[in-house]
C-alpha cells in the first residue's frame, strides 16, 4: 500500500466505490419483473418481458413488460377517470402533493442515484450532485406553481390526460421535467420512460404510493417505441409531450396531425461551443469538460462543435489535449470518475460507426490516452480537428463524448458556423467582453445560450429549442402554458367551405365592375406584383354578381414572397418602440380610408355590421401598437451568481392563412400581432373575399412598413397554405382553414418541423377580444430564448 508521501507526490486517485447493496436488495426482490403502474396500483409482470442491462457491467437488473394497447388504453382511462377531481382540487391542495413528492426524493436522493446510475451507465458524482437534486427542485418549483395557477394564469384551464414519453439519457430529471408541471397545471399523465432506462420511474412510481397521490393521476406504462405510438395516437389523449430523437419527432407530428392535440417536442442538438480570442482559456476548457463529457456526451445540448477563433486555436487546442489525458473513464459507481459508460452496446456501436465515418471523410481524431474496463459501453472522450461543416460528424448528432472543431476569424464567421446546422437548441459563448459575447448570444439560433458555461438548467429557466430542436418549453412560466389552455382553444362551431372557388375562366354571369378594369394584384416585397401564373379569378358578391378580380398566386409566388420575407430581416432589430409608431400610423391610414374598407366590406357580404368590422380592426392595431414594447422577457430567479434572461425572439418569417369570416378584421387580428414582435408575414388572404386584402396594399405602402415586412397573397387556400407549410425558409404557420386542412399543414410542416397553430375547421368570434387577440397571439409569434449570464461573485 502506498504511503501518504508516495500520494502526495503522485496523486493518483485510489478507488472510491459508492456502495449499492440497498439498490441491489429492492432489485432482488423484484427480480421476477416489475409491472405497469395504472390507476395507484402495479400490475402483474406478465411474459413479454424487456430486460434491462447496466451497461457498465452487462449484468441484467431488471426486467419490465412491454405495453401493449390494452395497457396503455386502462391507463388512459385511469387518467380520465382521475382527472376531474384532480383538477378540481385547489391549488394548495395540489402544491401539497407536489412538495411531498419533493421531500420524500430528497430524502431518499443516494437510493435514487445509485439506481440511476446502474440504470443507465452515467457517474455517481453526476446523478447524486446534479441530476437527483435537480428532479426535486422541478417538484418544488411546481409546487409553488401548483399555488399561484388560478393567479398567474387566469382564465386558464388543464389541457387534460397528457402523454409524456421520455428519454433515456436523463431517465428521472426527464420525468420530474414533464410531470411535475402537468400536476401543478391539474392535468393527469400517462408516461413511458425508455425501455432502456426504467428502473427510477418504477421506483419512482413507489414513492407516489408512499405519498398518497390519487389513484389515477400518475400511470406509468413501460414499453418500446411501439407503446409510446399507442400513447401518443390515443384519442383520449389530450396533450403529447416528447422529448427524444428529430427523427422520432417527425413520426409523432405527422401521427397526430388533425388531432386537436397539443404537442410540445424536445428533440435533437447540435449545439456550438464558441469560443472568442478573449476568453479565458482555461476556464473554456473547463466548459469543454462539462459541454460534451459530461453524461458520456449523452445530453441533446451537449456542446458538440467547438469553433475556436483563429488567434488562440492553437493554445486551445494544446490545453484541451492536455486536460483531456487526466480524464478517468470507468465504473460509474466509482466517485473518482469522470465517465462512466454510455447507455448501450447497441448506442456504443453507433458511436463507434460515427467515429469511423469522421476519420473516413478526413478528420483527425484526438483520444484520450485511457484505458477502458474490458466489460461494459465504454467510449474513450475525445474530439476531432481538421472537420469540416460538410463532413457527417459536423451535422449528425454522435451523442457520444466526442466533439468536432473548426476556427474562425470573425464574429460574422462564428455566427455563420454556429448558425450552420439544421438544429437550434442550446450554445456556449466564451469571452471576457460582455457586448460580443451577448451580441454573439442574440445571433445564434439557439432556445438556451450560455454565457461562460454549459449545461446549466433550473426549474424556472425556460428550455427547448429553434428549428428542427423542436418546438415548446420545458421550465418556468413558459413550460406551465405548454400544460394549459384558454376557452378560445375549445373547440367552436364548424366553420363552413369558402363560398368561392377560384375560377379562372370568364365570367358570364351579372357584374358590378367600375367603368375602368382594375386588376388586384398580390403584394409582395412592397411591391404590386402580378400573380407569377398571369392568372386571375373572379370576385363574387352579396347580391352574386361579380365585383372584381383578384390575383390567383401559386407556389412561385410563395416562394417570392418568402424570399423578399427573408430580405427583410432588419424589421426584427427595430425597437419595439418603433414598431408601434408604425402600427399607429398603420391605424391612422386604415382610420383615414373607413368608409371605403366599409363599403367594401359591406359589398362582399361577408361582415354584417361592415363599419363596426373596420372600427374593430383600427382598434385592434392600437392594441398591439401598445403591445410592441410591452410584451417582453424577464430576469429570472435560478442558480447564485447568475442572470437568468427569458427573452421573447421573433420566429422570423411567419406564415398566416386567414379565414372567411370578418375578413379584414380576422387578417390583421393574425398579421398585427406577429409584426409588432419584430416578425415578416407571408399572409393568404380570404379565398372568398381577397379584394378586402387588395384594398390593404396602399395602407400598407403609406405605413412605413418596410417592403418584405407583409406580404399578401390571394388564391386558393390551401394549395398556398401547403406550400407555406412545406417551405424550410418559413419558421411558423398559422392556419385559419378546414379540419382537413389543418391536418395537411401540420403533416406538411414535418420539413423542419417549424411551429404550427390550427384551430382546426372551428369558427372564432373575431369580434371578441378574449377570442379574437390577446397575449396568447403574441405568446405564439414568438419563441423563448434563454440566456444565462454570470453575475456577482
Amino acid at each position: 500500500m502506498p504511503s501518504i508521501k508516495d500520494i502526495m507526490q503522485t496523486m493518483e486517485y485510489g478507488p472510491a466505490p459508492e456502495s449499492n447493496s440497498e439498490v441491489r436488495a429492492w432489485l432482488d426482490e423484484r427480480a421476477a419483473g416489475l409491472g405497469h403502474f395504472i390507476n395507484g396500483r402495479f400490475t402483474a409482470p406478465g411474459d413479454d418481458l424487456i430486460e434491462v442491462v447496466n451497461p457498465a457491467t452487462e449484468e441484467v437488473i431488471g426486467r419490465v413488460p412491454k405495453g401493449v394497447a390494452a395497457d396503455v388504453d386502462a391507463a388512459v382511462r385511469a387518467a380520465r377517470a382521475a382527472l376531474p377531481k384532480w383538477a378540481a382540487l385547489s391549488g394548495f391542495e395540489r402544491a401539497r402533493y407536489l412538495y411531498a413528492i419533493a421531500r420524500h426524493i430528497q430524502k431518499r436522493e443516494r437510493f435514487f442515484a445509485v439506481l440511476e446510475t446502474m440504470d443507465n451507465g452515467k457517474t455517481i458524482r453526476e446523478t447524486r450532485d446534479i441530476d437527483i437534486p435537480l428532479v426535486a427542485r422541478h417538484f418544488y418549483h411546481h409546487a409553488g406553481w401548483a399555488e399561484l395557477v388560478d393567479d398567474e394564469f387566469p382564465d386558464h384551464t388543464p389541457v387534460g390526460v397528457c402523454g409524456q414519453i421520455i428519454p433515456w439519457n436523463f431517465p428521472l430529471l426527464m420525468l420530474a421535467w414533464k410531470v411535475a408541471p402537468a400536476l401543478a397545471a391539474g392535468n393527469t399523465v400517462v408516461l413511458k420512460p425508455a425501455d432502456l432506462t426504467p428502473m427510477t420511474a418504477s421506483a419512482f412510481a413507489e414513492l407516489l404510493v408512499e405519498v398518497g397521490l390519487p389513484a389515477g393521476v400518475v400511470n406509468i406504462v413501460h414499453g418500446d417505441g411501439e407503446t409510446g405510438a399507442a400513447i401518443a395516437g390515443h384519442a383520449d389523449i389530450d396533450k403529447v409531450a416528447f422529448t427524444g430523437s428529430t427523427d422520432v419527432g417527425r413520426v409523432i407530428r405527422r401521427q397526430i396531425a388533425g388531432s386537436g392535440k397539443k404537442l410540445s417536442l424536445e428533440l435533437g442538438g447540435k449545439s456550438p461551443f464558441i469560443v472568442l480570442e478573449d476568453a479565458d482559456l482555461d476556464g473554456a476548457v473547463e466548459g469543454v469538460v462539462d459541454a460534451i463529457w459530461f453524461n458520456q456526451g449523452e445530453v441533446c445540448c451537449a456542446g458538440s462543435r467547438i469553433l475556436v477563433q483563429e488567434g488562440v486555436a492553437r493554445r486551445f487546442f494544446e490545453k484541451l489535449t492536455q486536460r483531456m489525458k487526466t480524464l478517468r473513464v470507468g465504473d460509474p459507481l466509482d466517485k473518482t470518475m469522470d465517465i462512466g459508460a454510455v447507455v448501450s452496446k447497441k448506442q456504443l456501436s453507433r458511436i463507434e460507426a460515427l467515429l469511423e465515418t469522421g476519420k473516413a471523410e478526413g478528420a483527425t481524431l484526438n483520444v484520450a490516452p485511457v484505458e477502458l474496463p474490458k466489460r461494459g459501453a465504454f467510449c474513450a472522450p475525445g474530439f476531432f480537428t481538421g472537420t469540416a461543416s460538410s463532413h457527417t460528424v459536423s451535422q449528425v448528432e454522435i451523442f457520444g463524448p466526442v466533439a468536432t472543431t473548426q476556427t474562425f476569424r470573425t464574429l460574422g464567421e462564428a455566427v455563420a458556423l454556429a448558425n450552420d446546422t439544421r438544429y437550434g437548441l442550446a450554445a456556449s459563448v466564451w469571452s471576457e467582453n460582455v457586448n460580443r459575447a451577448i451580441e454573439l448570444a442574440a445571433r445564434v439560433k439557439a432556445g438556451v445560450v450560455w454565457i461562460n458555461g454549459t449545461n446549466m438548467f433550473d426549474a424556472a429557466a425556460p428550455f427547448g429549442g429553434y428549428r428542427e430542436s423542436g418546438f415548446g418549453r420545458e421550465g418556468g412560466r413558459s413550460g406551465m402554458l405548454e400544460y394549459l389552455a384558454l376557452p378560445a382553444d375549445k373547440k367552436g362551431k364548424p366553420r363552413p367551405a369558402p363560398t368561392l372557388v377560384p375560377q379562372v375562366q370568364p365570367f358570364t354571369g351579372k357584374a358590378d365592375l367600375p367603368e375602368i378594369d382594375i386588376t388586384a394584384k398580390l403584394y409582395i416585397g412592397g411591391k404590386q406584383a402580378r400573380a407569377d401564373g398571369g392568372q386571375s379569378y373572379t370576385v363574387i358578391g352579396k347580391s352574386g354578381q361579380a365585383i372584381g378580380q383578384a390575383g390567383l398566386a401559386n407556389r412561385k409566388d410563395v416562394r417570392n414572397a418568402v424570399e423578399a420575407a427573408g430580405k427583410a430581416t432588419g424589421w426584427g432589430n427595430v425597437t419595439g418602440h418603433n414598431r408601434a409608431q408604425v402600427l399607429y400610423f398603420l391605424a391612422e391610414n386604415l382610420s383615414q380610408r373607413r368608409a371605403e374598407f366599409a363599403a367594401a366590406l359591406a359589398a362582399s357580404g361577408a361582415s354584417p355590421k361592415a363599419e363596426d368590422e373596420v372600427e374593430l380592426t383600427i382598434r385592434r392595431a392600437f392594441w398591439y401598437a401598445a403591445q410592441a414594447d410591452k410584451f417582453d422577457g424577464a430576469v429570472t430567479a435560478t442558480k447564485s451568481r447568475h442572470v437568468t434572461m427569458t427573452v421573447n425572439e421573433p420566429f422570423g418569417t411567419m406564415g398566416i392563412v386567414a379565414p372567411d369570416e370578418a375578413p379584414l378584421l380576422s387578417l390583421l387580428s393574425l398579421i398585427l400581432p406577429a409584426i409588432a414582435l419584430g416578425n415578416r408575414v407571408v399572409a393568404v388572404a380570404s379565398q372568398s373575399h381577397p379584394l378586402i386584402a387588395a384594398r390593404l396594399y396602399q395602407v400598407l405602402e403609406t405605413s412605413d412598413i418596410p417592403g418584405g415586412v407583409v406580404n399578401l397573397l390571394t388564391g386558393d387556400r390551401d394549395v398556398l397554405a401547403r406550400t407555406l407549410a412545406e417551405h424550410d425558409d418559413v419558421a411558423a404557420l398559422w392556419y385559419c382553414g378546414s379540419e382537413e386542412g389543418s391536418a395537411m399543414v401540420e403533416k406538411a410542416s414535418v420539413g423542419n418541423l417549424k411551429s404550427t397553430w390550427s384551430d382546426y375547421g372551428r369558427l372564432r368570434d373575431w369580434r371578441d377580444p378574449k377570442q379574437g387577440q390577446g397575449r396568447e397571439f403574441l405568446r405564439r409569434a414568438c419563441q423563448v430564448k434563454t440566456i444565462w449570464l454570470p453575475y456577482g461573485e
